[in-house]
């Protein structure tokens, strides 16, 4: 469990390019709390395999081959803190120099994956674009609305989606097909990704869950 190799500022000729800052696991684990994760954008920069693989609960996955094609997606962050993690701090020290020159101010390069033992989870985890995104072309989906029926029924659900309060899942999975992609939201993203990972540990192996929910 040791910290990550710290970096020096990146370089890009700039007086006002950010510092890349560094974070122990213990640190990323504290930051990454149903409380604090809203506060950042958590960014898996290994490959999709990889990710797939176990990845750090909320962290979306961008892959550093190919990342200055992908900023549009995080373009409304360049304000945000930012953690960023790979296996061992290298590709994720990349990726945050690539972050700070193209005008990113809160970047953080995280111990990786085989620096600290964090607890990992295999669904599939993203942000509002790309959770819209992914309703609108797979047609092989059951959306699913883990809020409270009365706040549903006051507020209104996602076109197509099915309410099934995140309490209520157990009595409810033969509305939750395991050979189709079983999509969840609730208002922030805590609830369904506590269903994702319960989920997860009934065997479903095609769970994705929209880390920002409804009011981001």
């Amino acid at each position: 469990q040791k910290p990550a190799d710290t970096n020096a500022p990146a370089q890009s000729g700039t007086s006002d390019v950010a510092e890349i800052k560094t974070m122990t696991g213990s640190k990323l684990v504290e930051q990454n709390s149903a409380k604090k994760k809203d506060e950042v954008l958590l960014i898996d920069v290994r490959s999709p395999e990889e990710y797939q693989a176990g990845h750090i609960e909320n962290a979306i996955n961008i892959n550093i081959e190919g990342f200055e094609d992908n900023l549009g997606m995080i373009e409304d962050k360049k304000d945000s803190k930012i953690n960023l993690y790979c296996n061992s701090g290298k590709k994720s020290g990349q990726v945050a120099e690539i972050l700070v020159n193209n005008g990113f101010k809160d970047v953080t390069n995280a111990d990786g994956v085989k620096q600290f033992e964090y607890d990992l989870v295999h669904y599939n985890e993203l942000r509002g674009a790309q959770f819209q995104e992914l309703i609108d072309t797979n047609k092989d989906i059951v959306l699913v609305d883990v809020r409270p029926s009365k706040q549903v029924s006051e507020e209104g659900m996602i076109s197509g989606a099915i309410n099934i309060p995140f309490d209520e899942i157990e009595a409810n999975l033969d509305k939750l097909p395991t050979d189709k992609t079983i999509a969840l939201y609730c208002n922030t993203g805590t609830k369904s990704g506590e269903v994702a990972k319960q989920l997860e540990g009934l065997g479903y192996t095609d769970v994705v869950n929209a880390i920002e929910g409804v009011k981001e």
